[in-house]
């Protein structure tokens, strides 16, 4: 793969990484942080891809599936837990 591209990729996934670390520090909200946090997950697996695209090797594939499940069901999982929250909420009023 070009060197350049690679660089490319790399700048633009670290500024995209310090963005949502951003907004996991400033995130007025846990839904903002959750949020942001899966935002950090979904960086580190496409880091993962480039640098197997760029070592042109299959390896990293198990490491890739099972970061992006245990993503998926976490954010799932705080959003069920969001929901029922707001629902008892507007149980109480």
């Amino acid at each position: 793969m070009n060197p350049v591209v690679i660089a490319l990729c790399v700048g633009m996934l670290t500024v995209a990484a310090l963005l949502a670390l951003l907004r996991v520090a400033k995130g007025p909200t846990m839904l903002d942080r959750v949020i942001a946090l899966d935002v950090i997950v979904a960086i580190v697996v496409i880091g993962l891809c480039v640098e197997a695209a760029a070592n042109r090797h299959a390896t990293t594939l198990p490491v890739i599936v099972v970061l992006a499940l245990v993503g998926f069901v976490g954010s799932v999982s705080v959003a069920r837990y969001a929901s029922k929250e707001s629902a008892a909420e507007r149980g109480r009023r």
